[in-house]
């Protein structure tokens, strides 16, 4: 880059930073990295609200999902030395973990494509969220209580932050070395890494870490989580030490150049098409660039670490601001740098605003029971939500709208005869259609439920704001109440308070002889659960 442009890059930087400076708000640290080297590095608002202490160099926050590269980059290592078979069955290293039938491999764990339920979601049907305490005991247990899985190994791409946990597991049984460790002696340390550590538990300090806040109508509230983590997110780290690891991509200090090829290679479906997610990095063309980079969403915390490999170009964005956007923030960044470039897209222009009106409500897909809202912001811009995530709907080459997040897959268009065309990951295609308003619960909801994978038991009674879920799980004694809202004929949605986000679950009524006598239950990421009436009423 020539000095020109790095005083646009730096001005440019500094208007798009600036939104963090406001005073009493928590903030943002910014690096772009060029061809291994950081070469421009902002910070901006405070670590810490109580004590006004600014962020700075020196400031770290939890990283989340960034983690999961290095829970792999670990895996492959070993896997060098002939110590661990990336091809082999996980529960050759994990005996505990059930037959489901259909072998799951430790690749398929890497990979995101091992149909394994989020542990997450299986606590979360329990009764527990991410403010409530348990145990790495507590998570592996729940894991391991399942019969089923989402789909068939392979054959899908569903995000499970399971298969990264167990993933660490693994890691560590065979090197007979806490992950913690590991990490510092393989790859922290002889990279330099200094400020970088993994911190399973959150309640130990931790130097130079700012606080997570939530954006609150009355002001900022500090972020309530006591789930420990592993090799799926539990990373503490700043800019300047993932840009030294950005820079190993060119160095290949640590793994040698195999160790890069790995964590980028794609795999195919095994019913076709190929995966956007690597290992522990999604690899998504943005402007018809390759772009490799990962998000990282933790209570209060946000991470985004964005690299354009064959431009030489890595942005990295971390925020103790919750409500913050670091993903279109990096993106941001990215798009200062590339336009202009040969071969870089001009970027889509939206539909005209009468045509994004016609997608905003609600939709339904009757095969499977799974819902979507579709909305304008304020700004104009569409506006996705499934299972209580939300996420941008941007224009693809295609003339659809796509989902703008590096999580899971979701592209949409109106169809000629008003439905909603709808894609999702491995080529899946549904038709949605629009919910009409009126609808009112199912009859004969209101009894017990249970789902031994859960461990949980629902109890359904009609509560001050109408019909409302009880929760008995395997940690907490009395989860909810959680209210229920119709969506269309047998099918409703139950709402389920979170620290993150007011998630929901889809829901179809079973019957039998017209009575019901069961729930079909699809989360966000566990899918296809069946919960048994357990009394005798419907």
């Amino acid at each position: 880059m020539t000095d020109s442009d790095m005083t646009l890059l730096a001005r440019r930087v500094d208007e798009l930073v600036a939104p963090w400076a406001a005073p009493g708000t928590p903030g943002v640290a910014v690096a772009v990295v060029r061809d291994g080297e950081m070469v421009l590095h902002r910070c901006a608002g405070l670590a810490s609200l109580e004590l006004g202490v600014p962020v700075g160099p020196a400031t770290t926050f939890r990283i989340a999902s960034v983690s999961k590269q290095f829970t792999c980059a670990a895996a492959f290592l070993l896997a060098q030395e002939g110590r661990l078979d990336i091809a082999g069955e996980a529960r050759r290293y994990l005996p505990e973990l059930p037959d489901f039938g259909t072998p799951v491999t430790v690749g398929h764990l890497m990979h995101n494509v091992s149909g394994i339920r989020d542990m997450l979601d299986i606590m979360r049907q329990g009764g527990v969220d991410l403010g409530f305490p348990v145990t790495q005991g507590d998570l592996l247990a729940g894991i391991c209580r399942q019969r089923g899985l989402n789909f068939a190994p392979g054959s899908r791409y569903l995000y499970s932050n399971s298969g990264f946990f167990l993933l660490g597991l693994i890691v560590e049984r065979i090197s007979g070395v806490a992950l913690p460790a590991l990490l510092e002696r393989r790859i922290f340390a002889p990279l330099g890494m200094r400020r970088t550590r993994m911190s399973p538990s959150v309640w130990e300090p931790v130097p130079g870490l700012a606080t997570g806040y939530l954006p609150t109508q009355a002001g900022w509230v500090r972020v309530a989580h006591a789930f420990p983590m592993g090799g799926e997110g539990g990373l503490v780290s700043c800019v300047e030490d993932l840009a030294l690891w950005d820079r190993n991509f060119i160095t290949h200090q640590v793994g040698g150049p195999a160790l890069a090829e790995a964590l980028e290679r794609q795999i195919d479906f095994t019913g076709g098409g190929r995966c956007g997610y690597a290992c522990g990095l999604r690899v998504y063309p943005h402007r018809g660039v390759r772009t490799v980079g990962h998000g990282g969403l933790w209570p209060g915390y946000k991470t985004e670490f964005l690299r354009a490999p064959d431009r030489g170009v890595t942005v990295i964005c971390i925020s103790n601001n919750g409500g913050s956007d670091p993903y279109h923030l990096a993106h941001d960044i990215l798009d200062v740098i590339l336009d202009g470039l040969p071969g870089v897209q001009a970027v889509p222009p939206l539909p005209a605003r009468g045509t994004l009106a016609k997608l905003a409500g609600r939709w339904l897909d009757r095969d499977s029971g799974m819902t979507v809202d579709i909305s304008l912001a304020a700004t104009g811009l569409p506006m996705g939500n499934t299972h209580g995530v939300p996420f941008r709907l941007q224009p693809s080459a295609d003339g659809r709208l796509e989902a703008s997040r590096s999580g899971d897959d979701f592209w949409c268009a109106l169809a000629p005869d008003g439905t909603l065309a709808v894609e999702l990951d491995a080529g899946v295609r549904a038709t949605y259609h629009r919910v009409a308003p009126g609808a009112v619960l199912p009859e004969g909801l209101a009894g017990t439920y249970a789902n031994a994978d859960m461990a949980a038991t629902w109890t359904f009674a009609d509560g001050a704001n109408g019909m409302e879920v009880r929760v008995r799980g395997p940690v907490a004694a009395d989860g909810g109440p959680w209210p229920a809202e119709p969506v269309e004929g047998d099918i409703f949605r139950i709402w389920v308070p979170g620290t993150l986000f007011k998630g929901w679950l889809d829901v179809r009524v079973l019957r039998a002889g017209g009575r019901v006598r069961g729930l079909h239950v699809t989360g966000n990421r566990a899918r296809q659960l069946i919960y048994a009436r357990r009394d005798g009423g419907g």
